[in-house]
Parts: structure tokens; C-alpha cells; sequence
């Protein structure tokens, strides 16, 4: 029986959505965005939206006070203007009387109705609450209270001043959800999600199919008048393997790829990081900054000796030519991170870092070995099988400077769980913006920010850095704020807890006749715009 309602549910699936598999110049199919998830979605809730496969699903099903633009600049969405106090503690946000929630027989017989302030602090209360243990929870560790001032202004007020704040709110924790989905009993908001977003939820069957239609009540508009969005559907696939799901592009199955991967990037592109000929005619190539430093750490209150020096520390860092690895490696899609773990577009970006440098690396391991005896120390670098290339490159280079690096490699689950637990001593990691300050950066060495509770996965600690840090919060002035991010940059740099890699770059790959994607250095899939011609 179960067997037999999957068909029918496969059948009428299929019919809905037939125009995805008939040839291109259906007019029907230039109307849904088809993509593949190689990872699993956790939740379309977005007080969970923690991995990047749910917070792409919920960018369409949402929307919060505010947004970014692709250039990173705050712009109004459900809020249409903010005022902040002289003092820099409260936010006054007037919100518009024009959005509704997506239709749901949760409504009564309106099926919908206007979002107001009070389900701003309804929704703000729910990552305060223990019993929900929201990881989102931390956007709001600087907030006093918020509250409703009427149905149209909604307030909140910081404990201290912290001048990315708004930024904060950008992220889809901040999203306002109806409170009657979560009065009625037994409702699993987190498969059937309500929000006011551009695309409203159709069906999820895990890890195999997510469909969301159109909003027909969604309050955007284009610079003509046209109602966003200008799809009428997105159409998820779940194949876990990339190098599966770029065939299915290639295929023309699939409108949009994110991103490289190993497994095809010889494929699609040139060693100089252009499309390779047979794909120029078929295949657009979009390409830009993101924030995303890739980083090898220390345990730098481990077990291992070795790595607890300083000088080892360094010699690691200028063991190696990091523009040579993405030329090579990465096929030129990144920018060997010389300036500290700050990436390009951010403000305090250009602390001096390490360069290139196997005469140095050379004379500090010298120093190292006559200093302490130690002529064999023993390094273990653990990573993942993605990253299974660059490990090898970097085991050949720090070779040469007279140190022996054994590769370890884990599956991304057991790696992240011993960098988390302090088993890992030396390991490979991502830094992917939340938020786009660098305040985000250097919340990796704060040390009242050390792991598990925290991002401090080195466990680095300095006095000098904290009292930095914590002046940056006070600092209203950008200029000055960026200058004390700077300093603080550059004191990690010398101190070594960290070896930076490369600032990652963001590349997408759509078929010809998709337009309005676009990019933006936090890598947010944003499809209200996206059209197929």
C-alpha cells in the first residue's frame, strides 16, 4: 500500500512538473529553477538554519527586518526605515503594512494575513527560548530587550554598542514566523514551514525532492512595477555525489551549479580559471569574491609539544607558495592568503601575513631543532578527503624545509567533532562569513570564545588581543574600528595559531538562458530576480 501511494504521489509529481524534462524552448519549463543539493537539508525552520543547504531553501521562504544587496549593503525588506540612537544602543524599525504570510489554513477563512511588530518579538523569542535551544540563539547575545511598540514599530536595545548589528539581522535566524503554526498542536513547522518569503513551501520528500511555488502575495516589486518573483517554482534534487549532479548540468537538466569540486573542475575549466571551449557557447560563468578563508589551526593547549612552538608555527607559514597551490590546485579560483585570516572586502583587511619564504621556513626549523633537540618532531595535519590534494601539496613543500607532516585523513563529521573536542592538534578549517564584518574573523581567537562553546578552535589566548577586541565593540567610528580589526590581525599573525590558505572566490555556473542570478561574497542564493528566457 505504501508502495502504491509513493507511485501515485511519483506520478502526480511528474505531471506537475513535466515541463522539467521536455526539451528547452517549452515555455513551461523557463518557468521552474531546477538544482541539485549534494548535503542534506536540516530544517526549513529558520531559527535552524544553520548549514548552507537550509539557509539557501529558506532565502526564499523568508524574510527578516532587513537584507543585503549584493554588494553588502543593508537595505530595508519587511522594515522600511530604522533609525539608531545617538548612543548607538536602541534600533527603531518601522515596518510595512504590506506583507502577508504565505496561505495556510492556519489563517481561518482569510488564509493569510499582515505580519505586525509583535511577530517580530514572537519570533525573536523563540531563539531565547531554552527549550527550543535555537542555534541561532547567539545573533541576539548583545540585545537588552526588544518589544512591539504598536503594530507598525518594533525596537530593540543592545547592551553595548556593536556596530555590526545590523548585519546580524540580515541572517534568516532573525526571519519572522507566524506564531498560530506553532499554538496549534502537533504542527511540524520544520517540513511545513509558513513565512512571507518570494516562494512559498510546496512538498520536501528528504533527500529526494523539494518543490516551492511562486508567492502570489509577495510584497517586492522590480524597478518597473513587476511583482517578484518572476519563477513560478524551484525544483531541489538530493544526489549526494557533486561530480553526479554536474552531469546533470552538463545534461541540461540542471539550470545552476555552485562552486568547484575536484571531481570536475579539470572539466569546466582551463588551468587559468576560464571555461574550457566546449562549454563557452553552452554555460555562463559567474565569479567573485567570498568571504571564506580556508586555514589550517594549532591546538594551541594540546598535547603536542612541537606544535606549541612558536618558531614551528612560522616555519609552517612560509613553507609554502600559496599562489602556486591555487594556480594548481584550485585552477586560480581563490587568492593566496598573505594578509592574515581577514579575506579581501572587508574592513581591516591587509594585515602583513606570510609570503613565501623557503629560506626563512629553513632557518626557523634549524632554530627550532637546536633549540629544543627535537630533530623528528612529530606533526599530524588532519583533513578531509576534499582537501586530500592541498594536504599532499603541503606535505611535499614543508618536506623541503626539513619537516615531516603525516596527513590524517577524516570524514567531515569525525573531523569537526575532534577540532570541536581538542583531539585534533593541527587541522584543516573553513571560515565562512555569518554577517559581513570582520568582527566575524576575529571571533576565532577571543578567548572567552574557546570550543566546544565557541568559534576559538585553536584555543588561542592573548590579553592584549581581548582588550583590542573588546574596544572594537565600543568603536563607532569605521575607520578607527577597521584600524583596531588591523592590529588584531596582525598580533594573530605573528603569534602563528593559525596558517591562512587562501580567500576562497565564489563561482557559479548556469545554462545560458538563466539571467538575474548573480553573486555575492557571502555566497547567498537569492532567485526572486532569476529568470529563464
Amino acid at each position: 500500500m505504501r508502495q502504491f501511494f509513493k507511485y501515485l504521489y511519483s506520478t502526480a509529481f511528474l505531471l506537475i512538473f513535466a515541463s522539467c524534462s521536455k526539451k528547452a524552448d517549452d515555455s513551461r519549463d523557463n518557468l521552474v529553477f531546477r538544482y541539485n543539493e549534494n548535503a542534506a537539508i536540516n530544517s526549513l525552520d529558520p531559527a535552524f538554519a544553520k548549514i548552507r543547504p537550509s539557509i539557501w531553501v529558506c532565502n526564499q521562504l523568508y524574510n527578516g527586518l532587513v537584507q543585503l544587496d549584493d554588494s553588502l549593503r543593508i537595505q530595508p525588506d519587511i522594515a522600511k526605515s530604522w533609525t539608531i540612537s545617538e548612543d548607538g544602543l536602541t534600533y527603531t524599525f518601522t515596518l510595512r503594512n504590506d506583507v502577508y504570510f504565505h496561505k495556510s489554513a492556519l489563517f481561518g477563512k482569510d488564509s493569510t494575513r499582515t505580519v505586525t511588530a509583535h511577530d517580530f518579538t514572537y519570533s525573536l523569542n523563540r531563539l531565547r527560548d531554552d527549550k527550543i535551544a535555537a542555534p541561532g540563539g547567539w545573533i541576539l547575545q548583545n540585545v537588552k530587550d526588544f518589544k512591539a511598540v504598536n503594530d507598525s514599530v518594533f525596537q530593540i536595545e543592545l547592551t553595548k554598542t556593536f556596530p555590526a548589528f545590523l548585519g546580524l539581522l540580515t541572517m534568516r535566524y532573525a526571519s519572522v514566523v507566524p506564531h498560530e503554526a506553532f499554538d496549534k498542536p502537533g504542527y511540524d513547522f520544520r517540513s511545513n514551514p509558513i513565512g512571507t518569503g518570494p516562494f512559498q513551501f510546496k512538498i520536501w520528500e528528504e533527500n529526494v525532492k523539494l518543490v516551492l511555488r511562486k508567492n502570489p502575495l509577495y510584497f517586492e516589486h522590480d524597478a518597473k512595477g513587476v511583482q517578484l518573483p518572476y519563477l513560478e517554482a524551484v525544483a531541489i534534487t538530493f544526489l549526494p555525489d557533486k561530480q553526479s549532479g554536474f552531469l546533470q548540468f552538463v545534461q541540461g537538466k540542471l539550470d545552476f551549479v555552485s562552486g568547484l569540486d575536484p571531481s570536475y573542475k579539470d572539466e569546466i575549466l582551463t588551468p587559468k580559471g576560464e571555461l574550457q571551449p566546449k562549454y563557452r557557447d553552452r554555460v555562463t560563468m559567474i565569479t567573485g569574491p567570498y568571504l571564506n578563508t580556508e586555514y589550517m589551526g594549532f591546538r594551541m593547549d594540546g598535547d603536542n609539544e612541537a606544535l606549541k612552538d612558536k618558531k614551528l608555527r612560522q616555519a609552517l607559514n612560509y613553507g609554502f607558495d600559496r599562489n602556486k597551490m591555487i594556480l594548481y590546485l584550485r585552477n586560480g579560483m581563490g587568492t593566496g592568503a598573505v594578509h592574515g585570516i581577514i579575506p579581501e572586502g572587508l574592513g581591516g583587511y591587509g594585515a602583513k601575513g606570510y609570503a613565501y619564504n623557503p629560506q626563512r621556513a629553513r632557518e626557523l626549523v634549524a632554530e627550532y631543532k637546536k633549540q629544543t633537540g627535537n630533530n623528528s618532531p612529530k606533526i599530524q595535519m588532519s583533513t578531509t578527503a576534499s582537501y586530500l590534494d592541498i594536504a599532499e601539496y603541503l606535505q611535499r613543500e614543508w618536506q623541503k624545509i626539513g619537516l615531516n607532516v603525516e596527513v590524517d585523513v577524516n570524514p567531515p563529521t569525525t573531523l569537526t567533532q575532534s577540532i570541536s573536542t581538542g583531539k585534533a592538534a593541527f587541522f584543516k578549517a573553513t571560515w565562512i562569513a555569518d554577517y559581513p564584518d570582520a568582527e566575524n574573523y576575529l571571533s576565532l581567537f577571543y578567548s572567552k570564545n574557546f570550543s566546544p562553546g565557541g568559534p576559538n578552535y585553536t584555543h588561542f589566548k592573548s590579553d592584549v588581543f581581548d582588550k583590542l577586541y573588546e574596544a572594537a565593540f565600543l568603536e563607532t567610528d569605521d575607520a578607527k574600528r577597521f584600524e583596531l580589526y588591523k592590529q588584531m590581525d596582525a598580533l594573530v599573525m605573528d603569534e602563528a595559531p593559525v596558517i591562512p590558505l587562501f580567500y576562497d572566490k565564489a563561482s557559479r555556473f548556469t545554462q545560458k538562458n538563466v539571467t538575474g542570478l548573480g553573486i555575492n561574497p557571502l555566497n547567498a542564493l537569492v532567485l526572486k530576480r532569476v529568470q529563464k528566457h
